[in-house]
C-alpha cells in the first residue's frame, strides 16, 4: 500500500522556508492564529507530565520512575490537558514535541498549546517534529546553549506552517498512526532477539571473568558470599588499585560551538560495552582546555557513566581531540597489570554489578560518586591470563555480535525509512488520502506510538529539564 502513494495533483510555493512547496489546496498562517497558548492554573490532583525527546508527553510515572532532573521547588508549573500540543522550550531542537495523554502538570519551559477550531493538535506534533528533524527549530536558536535552546510561544507563534483541510489532516495522523505501529512492532521484535543475544554474550563473559578458562584450576572462597569460589590465585582489587588514573569530569558541561573542532562525550555515547558518536556535539578550544584539565580521554582508557544512567563503558575510541560532558569519567589501567578490555569486561560482570546496583541504590536518578567508583571491586588475575579470556570472549561472542551488528542495522534503516515517509506524508508530497480511507482503526496499545525510543529507555535523550 505504501508503494502506491502518489503526490497530490498540483503544488505551489508555500513560502515555508522549512518546506518550499505544498499542494495547491492546503493553506498556510502562523502558528499563534492556529493555537491557543495556555497557562492554567495547577490542580491538587495533578502529577508530573514529561515531554520526552521521542514525542510522547505522558505521565512520568507511565514512562519510568527514575533519571530525571528533579525540581526542588515547582514554581511556576502550570496545568496541562489530554489532547494538548506540547513543545519543549529548551528541548524542541532535539525532537521534544508532543500531544499529551494525560491530564497533569508541566515545567514552565513547556509551551501548552490548545489547538483552534479545525486544527488537529496530533497532526501538528507531526509537523513541528519534522521543523526539528529538519533542523529548521535549531537554526532559529543559532548561538544558545546545547539543551538550552529557547523555542517560546513567540518564536514558535511566528513560524507560518501548513494547513491542510481537517479531513485530510485527520487522513494523514490516522496514516502516520498506523505506519508507525507496524514498523514499531517490527523494531521491537528485533529488539528483543538482540536482547536474548545480548544475554548469551553476557554469559560467556561472567563465566570468563568469575571463573577463568581452566576448568581444573584449585579454587577458593571469594569472600564474596554470593559468589562463591573464584581460582585459587586470583585476587579481589579495588579499581584504584590496578589503574594508573581515575578521571572526573567538571559538573557540568561544555558549550556547544557550532563547527568546533573538538568533541564533547556525553553519558549518550556509551552503552552496553561500545562508543556511539551519535549525541556528542562540537566545542571549541577554550572549552577544550578547561574540560581537560584533569587529564584528556586517550584510546586504551575506558570511559565510565557514573550517572543517567549509571555503569555504562566503553573503550575510549582512536579519535582525537575528546573531552568528557557531566557525568562521565575515565579509567587508565596500569598496563602493567591490567589489560583494558579486560576491565571493561569485568565492569559488565557480575562483581561490578552488584556493587553499583547497592551503591546506586536509594538514589533518586542511580548516581556513583568518585569514591565509590575508585573503590569498583573487581577479581584481577595475571596480565597474561587476563589477554587469553579476553581473546576467549572475542572469540566466542563474534558470532553474536555479527548478528546483533545485522539487527541494529535493520532498525537503523526501519528507523531512517520511517523519518523520511513522516516527513513526506506530513510535507503533502505523498498523498495518503485514499490509503488512511481503507485502513483499520489501530489497537489502543500502538495509537500515537512515538518515534522508537531505544527499548532500554536511556540516556539524556529521554531527560528533561525542570527550569
Amino acid at each position: 500500500m505504501i508503494a502506491d502513494l502518489k503526490p497530490y495533483p498540483g503544488y505551489k510555493e508555500s513560502g515555508i522556508a522549512w518546506v518550499p512547496s505544498l499542494p495547491s489546496t492546503w493553506r498556510t498562517d502562523r502558528a499563534k492564529w492556529l493555537f491557543t497558548k495556555m497557562k492554567r492554573p495547577v490542580r491538587s490532583e495533578d502529577e508530573v507530565v514529561t515531554c520526552f525527546r521521542d514525542g510522547m508527553v505522558t505521565l512520568r510515572k507511565n514512562r519510568r520512575l527514575r533519571g530525571f532532573t528533579e525540581a526542588t521547588v515547582e514554581s511556576g508549573y502550570q496545568g496541562i490537558r489530554k489532547g494538548d500540543l506540547v513543545i519543549h522550550g529548551m528541548d524542541a531542537f532535539a525532537g521534544a514535541i508532543g500531544v499529551s495523554d494525560s491530564d497533569g502538570k508541566g515545567t514552565p519551559v513547556y509551551n501548552v498549546c490548545q489547538p483552534r477550531p479545525g486544527i488537529i493538535a496530533r497532526y501538528y506534533a507531526y509537523a513541528v517534529r519534522e521543523m526539528s528533524q529538519s533542523q529548521w527549530i535549531l537554526a532559529l536558536a543559532k548561538g544558545i546553549r546545547e539543551r538550552s535552546t529557547d523555542f517560546r510561544f513567540d518564536m514558535f507563534g511566528n513560524q507560518r506552517m501548513p494547513i491542510p483541510p481537517p479531513s485530510e489532516q485527520a487522513a494523514i495522523v490516522k496514516f502516520l498512526d498506523w505506519t508507525n505501529g507496524r514498523l514499531e512492532r517490527t523494531i521491537r521484535a528485533k529488539r528483543k532477539v538482540i536482547a536474548l543475544l545480548n544475554e548469551q554474550k553476557q554469559a560467556i563473559i561472567y563465566r570468563a571473568v568469575t571463573r577463568g578458562l581452566d576448568p581444573a584450576a584449585p579454587l577458593k572462597p571469594s569472600a564474596i558470599p554470593w559468589l562463591g569460589d573464584i581460582p585459587q590465585h586470583w585476587e579481589v582489587k579495588r579499581a584504584k588499585q590496578i589503574c594508573a588514573a581515575i578521571i572526573d569530569c567538571k559538573n557540568r558541561t561544555p558549550d556547544m560551538v557550532v563547527g568546533g573542532v573538538f568533541t564533547v562525550v556525553r553519558t549518550t555515547n556509551v552503552r552496553h560495552g561500545k562508543f556511539n558518536r551519535i549525541g556528542s556535539y562540537s566545542t571549541d578550544r577554550r572549552n577544550y582546555e578547561i574540560w581537560t584539565q584533569r587529564g584528556a580521554p586517550r584510546a586504551g582508557d575506558i570511559f565510565f557513566t557514573r550517572e543517567a544512567p549509571v555503569g555504562e563503558a566503553c573503550l575510549v575510541p582512536d579519535l582525537e581531540n575528546l573531552c568528557m560532558g557531566q557525568r562521565m569519567m575515565y579509567f587508565r589501567p596500569n598496563t602493567a597489570v591490567l589489560d583494558a578490555e579486560f576491565l571493561l569486561h569485568s565492569i559488565y560482570g557480575p562483581v561490578v554489578r552488584r556493587y553499583i546496583e547497592v551503591e546506586a541504590n536509594g538514589s533518586t536518578v542511580g548516581h556513583l560518586r568518585l569514591g565509590q567508583v575508585s573503590a569498583l571491586p573487581l577479581l584481577w588475575c595475571p596480565i597474561e591470563e587476563q589477554r587469553k579470556i579476553v581473546a576467549h570472549i572475542a572469540t566466542e561472542s563474534a558470532p553474536l555480535d555479527a548478528t546483533i551488528i545485522r539487527f541494529e542495522r535493520e532498525i537503523e534503516l526501519l528507523r531512517e525509512y520511517r523519518t523520511r515517509l513522516v516527513a513526506d506524508v506530513v510535507t503533502g508530497k505523498l498523498d495518503v488520502r485514499e490509503a488512511a480511507a481503507h485502513l483499520p482503526e489501530l489497537e489502543p496499545e500502538f495509537a500515537g506510538v512515538p518515534d522508537s525510543a531505544e527499548a532500554d529507555e536511556t540516556e539524556e535523550d529521554l531527560t528533561e529539564v525542570d527550569a
